[in-house]
């Protein structure tokens, strides 16, 4: 069971480390990542675990809310940079209008500026400290929140970002106190040498203008962190907060979380869609390019499809609500880029694992600076600026940013362009994978078949083309559906036959009887089992399957009366895209459940490596199997029988066009179905990486270099040292790069896909008329030949669906002089063939994981 959080407190990565290491100790807790961009967390465990879990994050030092029942899109719709922006902003401004003239008292009279004759010379040096106490003391309080936390996380030991803040201004305000006692003092006992020694050691406007520096780089970053959610606050911002709903025959205004499914909506000329529905009345063209990155808008008429967040053009459309809420696409968008928000790419444990140690290491190092000087006989007040340099300066705010924000670039970019990831880990994975394997139809191809040839034998090729349109008018396989377009473009809808029974023939075809006749319709295995002759066109078949394309053969009782041949065609952008990715390197595999010459013809002017025919659906994961033996692999796919796949591939790739099922069980959901959004996806994954990569260095080698200058360790050949304010403004400023550096991907350049309505299929169907097949082309009689083979039935156990007919059919018949038909119910085999031998079958059988019952 999965539950999400909000964690709120979190200022560092040391933050987001302890609570995660607090969390991780909760018996039942199988997993946790914590978000500090987003101040998420989420669990993996058992059920109820939940309060455990609350008191764990309490125990860390920072409060948790459970997001059980809000929107799981809740943190991305309520912008809660916006919200921290502002705060920001606010404490930013107020802090500056006292550090200006806090500023100006103490280093005024060094630059030769006029300052009140009250503040100046040695006899107003006690004036002087108490009005710099006065002014820190209030920018100080502006800014409690550094002490509490610091002081929290400290008590709790899990020192973090604000308790290196609060030791080191805290410790400059603390010697500015003990500074004015010593004046104090020696006013009271006229030491004047004491009133000289001390009257110029004063930090106020050290420990002031830290804290303010500290304040310029969290709002700068927070100003950041707004823009790096405004590709999704873009996408949004298209869903209207309000519609225009007909009820009882009156136009009514509601918000949009009131409407329900089944509600008739009015969209007027430019409004946008509010919710997913059906058109139900009206003409006009929508505009879907926030969706699907097609710039043409789209016709729409009654019975078309319409998604929310798109617009309507300049005609009146009335739609029946069918999808709301959490349930529209442009919901599920958000809701699976928040989703990938909240989880952590491996790439990520290394500043987990440094962030957990941090804080302690810097704490250590900045009390052994501070007494190293010391002992070297600096001046204390030397000793505690390095100290407190070593403090601010290494506050690890940089570290624990550098992954999420590019995370949460990097996906709202995807989202944008229409490639979703469900996680970054599958975002970090993807630029890795070394094979990427596709389906063919519906995924290369678009999976729509397109008649091409119609061959009729004995009867005229109209005759045919109406006899296969009524036969294949009830059947839901795709070559029926080419066949029934095809025949209702070239001769409408008009019919006279009559279907008086159909029969659906499971890995073969049909059987139906059209006016008192019985037909056939399916593939060359079905004609071979009810005797029709094919040798007449056998040189015919063969140049059709060397073109690529399926024949569809037809009998009248075990007449062959015809063919008809129909093509898939490849996508407008799939021979780009393959060729893209081949020359980045990935090793291309297609898999297709088509025949082999049908697979290499489609094949051969694309850039694959290799092809795999005649796939059963169950084998597409072995094939994955299989390739992930040599490395990393990605399955592109878009239906069903590829959930496995998907399923069992490093990084699985739904297409926008396939099915829920497939769409749950990939990694990566591409919403325009179409394969340039595979190189995009690779992309954006390839750039994202190397821009953590460069975050977590700077993060880094910023702390490796200015550790040590802040520590003196180049005063003494050098004279080289870092003032805290210095410090403060490098600190701030190493946050807002790291997320700066993050919003380069806004401006990563993704290819784009282009319009696949630019290929048409406009070749014109061949209609051919052959003399009649009767008898085999050595001429003896069909019914002499059966009554020389032998023919055996076979009883099975174990076959559960279609997957498992063709399983044996493919066993079977791969058997030399073996034709076999196989059915699901009964659970049978009938064999024909000369001579045959029952243990030979009966092995055959349950080598393909069958077991055989009996033979007769």
């Amino acid at each position: 069971m999965e539950r999400k959080y909000r964690v709120e407190g979190m200022t560092c990565s040391a933050c987001s480390a302890a609570v995660e290491r607090e969390v991780g100790k909760v018996d039942g807790v199988k997993n946790v990542a914590v978000n500090l961009l987003t101040n998420s967390m989420k669990v993996e465990g058992e059920e109820g675990i939940e309060s455990a879990v609350l008191e764990a994050v309490d125990r860390a030092g920072y409060k948790g809310f459970l997001e059980g029942e809000e929107k799981k899109s809740e943190t991305i719709e309520a912008d809660p940079f916006s919200e921290e922006l502002e705060i920001k902003r606010r404490r930013l401004i107020t802090s500056t209008i006292f550090l200006i003239p806090l500023l100006y008292i103490s280093m005024g009279s060094m630059m030769g500026a006029p300052v009140p004759s009250i503040l100046e010379g040695h006899e107003n040096l006690l004036t002087f400290a108490l009005v710099q106490f006065m002014f820190t003391t209030v920018i100080l309080f502006l800014n409690r929140h550094y002490y509490v936390n610091g002081g929290k996380s400290m008590w709790r030991r899990h020192p973090n970002m604000d308790t290196l803040i609060a030791m080191g201004s805290g410790a400059a305000y603390i010697y500015g106190i003990y500074v004015i006692l010593q004046l104090a003092y020696g006013f009271g006992h006229g030491d004047m040498a004491r009133i000289a020694a001390y009257g110029h050691e004063l930090y106020f406007e050290s420990a002031a203008t830290i804290v303010v520096l500290i304040d310029l780089g969290k709002y700068l970053e927070a100003k950041a962190k707004h823009k790096t959610s405004g590709a999704i606050r873009s996408l949004m911002d298209l869903t209207p907060e309000v519609a225009t709903v007909i009820q009882d025959g009156e136009e009514k205004v509601i918000p949009v979380e009131a409407i329900e499914i089944g509600d008739r909506i009015l969209l007027k000329p430019g409004e946008n869609v509010p919710v997913d529905g059906v058109v139900v009345e009206g003409i006009s063209s929508v505009d879907e390019s926030a969706l699907s990155g097609e710039p043409i808008p789209v016709e729409k008429t009654a019975g078309s499809d319409v998604m929310a967040a798109t617009t309507n053009g300049q005609g009146r459309l009335i739609m029946e609500a069918k999808r709301v809420g959490e349930d529209t696409t442009i919901a599920k968008i958000i809701a699976l880029v928040d989703d990938a928000n909240a989880t952590k790419a491996p790439i990520s444990k290394i500043a987990d694992k440094v962030a957990g140690i941090f804080v302690p290491i810097v704490i250590a190092i900045a009390l052994a600076t501070g007494g190293i000087w010391l002992a070297l006989g600096a001046e204390p007040a030397f000793a505690l600026k390095l100290a407190i340099s070593v403090l601010v300066i290494s506050c690890p705010c940089a570290l624990g940013l550098a992954t999420p924000v590019a995370i949460m670039v990097g996906t709202g970019k995807g989202a944008k362009a229409g490639v979703l990831y469900k996680s970054a880990e599958s975002l970090e994975i993807l630029h890795h994978v070394e094979t990427v394997i596709f389906d063919k139809t519906g995924t290369i191809t678009r999976g729509k078949p397109y008649v091409t040839d119609v061959v009729a034998a004995g009867i005229s090729a109209e005759e045919l083309f109406a006899t296969a349109y009524a036969l294949e008018k009830p059947s839901e396989h795709p070559l029926a559906e080419g066949v029934i377009r095809a025949y209702e473009e070239t001769y409408g809808t008009e019919n006279k036959l009559s279907l008086e029974h159909f029969e659906a023939i499971p890995g073969r075809g049909l059987k139906a009887t059209l006016n008192g006749e019985t037909y056939y319709g399916g593939n060359e295995a079905l004609m071979d089992s009810v005797g029709a002759d094919l040798s007449a066109i056998r040189t015919q078949l063969d140049a059709l399957l060397a073109q690529g394309k399926t024949p569809l053969f037809f009998a009248k009782d075990d007449e062959f009366i015809g063919l008809i041949a129909a093509k898939d065609l490849v996508k407008a952008n799939s021979k780009t895209a393959l060729e893209k990715l081949h020359a980045a390197g990935k090793k291309l595999v297609m898999l297709t459940g088509d025949n082999e010459k049908t697979a290499k013809v489609i094949a051969k002017d694309l850039a694959v490596d290799r092809v795999h025919a005649g796939v059963l659906p169950d084998e597409k994961e072995a094939y994955v199997r299989q390739y992930q033996e040599a490395g990393k692999v990605a399955m592109v796919g878009d239906g069903i029988n590829d959930a496995p796949a998907l399923a069992r591939s490093d990084v699985g790739i739904a297409i926008g066009a396939g099915t829920d099922i497939a769409m749950e069980s990939a990694d990566v959901v591409l919403m325009h179905s179409d394969l340039m959004d595979v190189v995009s996806a690779m992309d954006l994954s390839k750039a994202t990486i190397r821009n953590i990569k460069e975050n977590l260095f700077w993060a880094f080698f910023y702390n490796v270099i200015c550790i040590p200058v802040a520590a003196g360790l180049f005063y003494k050949p050098f004279g080289l040292t870092l003032s805290p304010m210095i410090a403060a403004l490098a600190m701030s400023f190493s946050s807002v790069f790291v997320v700066t550096n993050a919003l380069r991907l806004n401006f990563l350049s993704l290819d784009k896909a282009e319009s696949e309505n630019k290929e048409e299929f406009s070749e014109a169907i061949d209609f051919v008329e052959i003399p009649s097949v009767k008898t085999k082309a050595h001429g003896y009689n069909k019914k002499e030949e059966a009554q020389k083979m032998d023919k055996k039935i076979l009883k099975i156990d174990g076959m559960s669906c279609n997957h498992c007919v063709g399983r044996v059919d493919k066993a079977l018949n791969e058997l030399d002089g073996v034709k076999a038909s196989v059915t699901l119910d009964p659970q049978e085999a009938v064999v024909e063939g000369e001579k045959l031998d029952s243990a030979l079958l009966k092995k055959a059988v349950e080598d393909a994981g069958y077991t055989v019952i009996a033979v007769e």
